[in-house]
C-alpha cells in the first residue's frame, strides 16, 4: 500500500524559530494508536503523493497549502506494517492557530528546528529479528522518543537539510510496536 507524509515546516516569528509539526494519534486508532507521526495516509488512486500529503495536512491539522510550498521529497520508506510512505517537505508560512482533527490527532506539537542539533540523534538499538538497527530520535520539546518510519524521515531531513549531508535512511528497522 501507499501512504504519504508532510514534514510541515513553519516560520518563526519573534518569540519563536522556525519549527515542524509532529502529532500524537489518538490510543483509539487501529494502525498505529497512541504513536507520534507526521500528518499523513493512504494515497488514494486518483492522486499523487504530493496531492496525498497536502490533503492528509488539511484534513488532520487544518492546514491548507499548495503544491507551490512543496520544498522536496525525502526517501521513500517501507515499513513492517505493508507500507511504502513517501515523505513529501512543504513550507507552511506563519501559523499561529492549528485546528487539528480529534479524530485522528490527539495532540499536534510544534517542534523547533534546534532540537535536530542534539548530538544524541540518531540513536540505534538492535532490532526485534537482528538484522539493521531501530532508529529512534529523542526529541527534547516532548521529552519522549519518536521510532521510525517517522524518526527515519525527521532524521533525513536534520541530514540533508541543517547538516547537508547526503544520508540514506530506508535500512533503519522499527521497534516491534510499530510492526502492526
Amino acid at each position: 500500500m501507499r501512504a504519504a507524509v508532510v514534514f510541515a515546516i513553519l516560520n518563526g516569528n519573534c518569540e519563536s524559530e522556525a519549527s515542524f509539526l509532529l502529532m500524537r494519534r489518538p490510543k483509539h486508532l487501529k494502525r498505529h494508536g497512541g504513536q507520534y507521526a507526521l500528518p499523513g495516509g493512504r494515497i488514494e488512486s486518483h492522486e499523487s503523493a504530493v496531492e496525498a500529503s497536502l490533503r492528509e495536512l488539511e484534513e488532520e491539522i487544518g492546514i491548507r497549502v499548495s503544491g507551490t510550498d512543496v520544498i522536496g521529497l525525502l526517501d521513500d520508506y517501507e515499513t513492517r506494517s505493508g507500507f511504502q510512505i513517501t515523505p513529501v517537505v512543504v513550507w507552511a508560512g506563519v501559523r499561529k492557530r492549528l485546528n487539528p482533527d480529534p479524530n485522528e490527532v490527539a495532540m499536534v506539537f510544534r517542534i523547533p528546528l534546534s532540537d535536530l542539533r542534539a548530538p544524541n540523534i540518531p540513536h540505534l538499538e538492535k532490532s526485534a529479528d537482528g538484522n539493521e538497527p531501530v532508529l529512534s530520535i529523542p526529541i527534547k520539546t516532548i521529552g519522549h522518543r519518536v521510532y521510525a518510519p517517522t524518526a527515519a524521515f525527521i532524521y533525513q531531513f536534520r541530514e540533508v537539510a541543517i547538516f547537508e549531508r547526503h544520508t540514506r535512511v530506508s535500512h533503519f528497522d522499527q521497534p516491534k510496536f510499530a510492526w502492526r
